[in-house]
């Protein structure tokens, strides 16, 4: 037996008794990390994969002006957009916004519609400027926006240093898509297993039926003895079943619908819940260089960029999240995936493609940062996070998808959105071939532009 065959041996037998979960996570009690064993090829050099997830951005406002991006067109230097603005009484235009705390406009799934406007994409404003009813915080997506109406406003390289230097020197995707046309609790479903639903059964997979919607009180109603009913099938099921480890790391005081792991039903069955830790656990791991194979990471709501949270907050918590995985011991061998999960009401020129009839919702910015992304690339594969599923799965679980016809855990989904034939490949981010590139440690607190707010 080979030695790598060995310690995956040891490691399953660990894990099945329940001191660790999968090769990565049992590394310190087996002697070494499963990166370094043996030499690894292609995408399996990625041993390490974290999704670091935002709130309620769209690629125009962060990126439309990233040189050789696909960005808001232009005629001698004014944009041709132009968008009805009934309060002003004339059509508005994306202007620089330098402003450290945004507004937005609503973000639910009749907002999006609403903006879309038959596919004229010219909603946005006259969507923002809409009166509320039955508003019940900042936070609920059927708010519209806090302070003035600032959804055609954008941002630079002057305001967003740190991102726009991560484009530079890794990975910037112009056509990530938001998994479904709604706000954060269906988006952050399909992040973690590619469907949006809700189940009249309490743990029964097969009760769940499609729903991309879930506005919160329906949502808020599927609770019983403290937990929501999420009980079809999500990535976490095929990790533990292919002894992969995984961590969801989130401070206990997030909101359920950017914290929903908790919730699902396979979670619960495979003893799995105590993977789902505080942030202080993800720095901790850095540190020591045991980052498990999979991780999601939910900043707390003051820093992650959902207005009207400062923007210069959230810049800081990325630029400390990366670099604690660029000094660890693990920077070697990761991928990072940095996204925000909706476009919050903010003006995007590209009129989402046809997936399914749940999605796919407007463009929202996207970077891939590892030491094997090309540099200064611009990915224009049509995306959503469902690569990020199917990336992990090609990596880890040899090409297994969540397929109720084969994962062993049927559910009534309606596609598998990870084989979708629109959907591209996250592996064309990357050059497996060159040598590892060194990290790019950035300062925490770098010179904006932004005003308002402290940073």
């Amino acid at each position: 037996m080979s030695p790598r065959a060995y310690k995956a041996l040891l490691a399953s037998l660990l894990a099945a008794a329940g001191l660790c979960a999968g090769l990565a996570a049992c590394a310190p009690l087996i002697g070494g990390s499963s990166s370094h064993t043996t030499p690894l090829t292609g995408i399996h050099k990625i041993q390490h994969v974290v999704v670091i997830m935002l709130e309620n951005r769209s690629f125009d406002e962060y990126f439309g002006t990233y040189p050789g991006a696909d960005g808001p067109s232009r005629k001698n230097g004014v944009f041709t957009a132009c968008l009805p603005d009934p309060r002003a009484g004339q059509c508005q235009r994306p202007y620089h916004d330098p402003a450290n705390e945004n507004g937005g406009g609503r973000h639910n799934w009749h907002a999006f519609h609403n903006d879309l406007n038959h596919g004229k994409m010219n909603g946005f404003v006259v969507e923002a400027e809409t009166a509320d009813r039955g508003c019940g915080a900042v936070q609920d997506p059927i708010c519209k926006s806090w302070g003035p109406v600032d959804v055609m406003g954008y941002k630079d390289g002057r305001e967003l240093p740190n991102y726009w230097a991560y484009a530079r020197n890794f990975v910037l995707q112009d056509h990530m898509f938001a998994p479904v046309s709604s706000w954060s609790l269906p988006t952050h479903l399909y992040m973690v297993s590619a469907w949006s639903a809700k189940c009249s059964k309490w743990n029964m997979s097969m009760s769940c039926t499609n729903d991309p919607i879930l506005p919160p009180p329906q949502a808020f109603a599927t609770w019983r003895k403290g937990r929501a009913n999420f009980a079809w099938t999500d990535i976490t099921y095929l990790l533990a079943r292919h002894h992969v480890s995984w961590k969801y790391y989130a401070d206990p005081g997030t909101p359920f619908h950017w914290n929903i792991l908790p919730y699902f039903t396979d979670v619960h069955r495979d003893k799995q819940l105590g993977n789902i830790q505080a942030l202080f656990h993800y720095f901790s791991d850095t540190r020591q260089g045991i980052l498990p194979q999979v991780s999601w990471v939910e900043p707390p709501p003051v820093d992650n960029d959902h207005p009207p949270s400062r923007v210069s907050a959230a810049q800081r918590f990325v630029t400390v999240a990366i670099n604690a995985v660029m000094h660890s011991p693990d920077w070697d061998s990761t991928a990072i995936f940095l996204a925000w999960d909706d476009w919050g009401g903010f003006y995007d020129h590209v009129k989402p493609v046809p997936v399914d009839a749940n999605g796919y919702g407007f463009r929202v910015p996207a970077l891939v940062i590892s030491p094997y992304a090309k540099k200064g690339y611009i990915d224009h594969q049509t995306l959503s996070f469902d690569a990020y599923l199917k990336f992990i799965e090609n990596d880890f679980l040899h090409g297994q998808r969540l397929d109720p016809k084969t994962d062993g855990r049927p559910d009534r989904r309606p596609d598998i959105r990870e084989n979708a034939p629109i959907l591209g490949d996250l592996g064309k981010d990357f050059d497996f071939n060159q040598k590892p590139r060194p990290p790019l440690l950035l300062p925490i607190d770098p010179k904006t532009d932004l005003r308002g707010g402290t940073t």
